[in-house]
């Protein structure tokens, strides 16, 4: 098996966006603490109440991490998104798409919690393989 191998059965639900239904992964693990939208420089919050904005500011947080750690998104396996509202599942999912090659995307989970930190509306962690 290489390092990261994605899964497909017909026997399950096919995804319903950039994500697929398993990934069969070994190596060194990396696991990204959950990013909300902060500019790394002022410490504020960018883009507050647009999804958009602060999912391409999570989104930028996180490939900031995987460089770092000599990663990149083709090495990811496994996000977790979390929305304060699911009403902006389709806005934040349409930036989230940009990130990953359909067929290699990694798996996913998406929920919907109460409050996030600082009161933004999206928070997404995520977990790779070197």
């Amino acid at each position: 098996m290489s390092n990261r191998q994605v899964i497909r059965t017909s026997s399950a639900p096919a995804p319903v966006g950039p994500y697929n239904q398993a990934i069969a992964a070994s190596g060194q693990m990396l696991f990204i603490a959950g990013q909300i939208p902060l500019d790394p420089q002022s410490g504020e919050i960018v883009g507050s109440g647009d999804i958009a904005i602060q999912t391409q500011q999570v989104m930028a947080n996180l490939e900031a991490i995987l460089k770092a750690a000599g990663a990149d998104w083709d090495k990811v396996v496994k996000t977790t998104v979390f929305l304060t509202d699911l009403q902006n599942f389709a806005a934040m999912n349409q930036v989230y798409a940009k990130y990953f090659k359909e067929e290699n995307a990694p798996a996913r989970a998406c929920v919907e919690v109460s409050r996030l930190p600082k009161d933004v509306l999206v928070e997404i962690e995520c977990i790779a393989v070197m």
